[in-house]
């Protein structure tokens, strides 16, 4: 197999033909333009790719549709959130994340009970009546009681 000629390179597509040329068992055959595509190097860029463009924490860690939210808060606010996290030997960020979670599943619960008990009061509502007496109903005895 004949070496590339190294004298004049001028374009990169030339680079990398030469480059790729005989420097690779599996490498591909160059194609009729002079391009040579490294099939290696595509499967493996594909395989680093994130499917459906799925949004990952940098560490490999996957959170597809998950919201990354930022907090400020004041110093002493993070100080204790930092010392209440040390007590229970997890990250701080774990312990806001588990009382944000814990909090809207109540939030969740809270709301869900109010609107069963309205639909309570709308089912109840609907069977009962409210009834308004004269206020000098009650004050004539009734008949046949002494």
């Amino acid at each position: 197999m004949p070496l590339p000629s190294l004298g004049r390179l001028s374009s990169r597509t030339n680079l990398k033909a030469a480059a790729s040329s005989g420097r690779h068992r599996g490498a591909a055959k160059p194609a009729d333009d002079g391009v040579v595509e490294d099939t290696e190097l595509t499967s493996y860029l594909a395989a680093l790719a994130p499917d459906n463009d799925l949004e990952s924490t940098g560490s490999g860690k996957r959170f597809g549709e998950a919201q990354v939210y930022q907090l400020r808060m004041s110093l002493i606010a993070s100080q204790q959130l930092k010392d209440i996290a040390a007590e229970r030997q997890i990250s701080p960020q774990a312990l806001a994340q588990e009382w944000i979670l814990e909090r809207l599943n109540w939030e969740g619960q809270a709301s869900s009970l109010q609107d069963q008990r309205q639909q309570q009061a709308g089912d109840l509502g609907d069977l009962t009546d409210e009834f308004h007496f004269p206020a000098d109903a009650f004050d004539a005895p009734v008949a046949g009681h002494r």
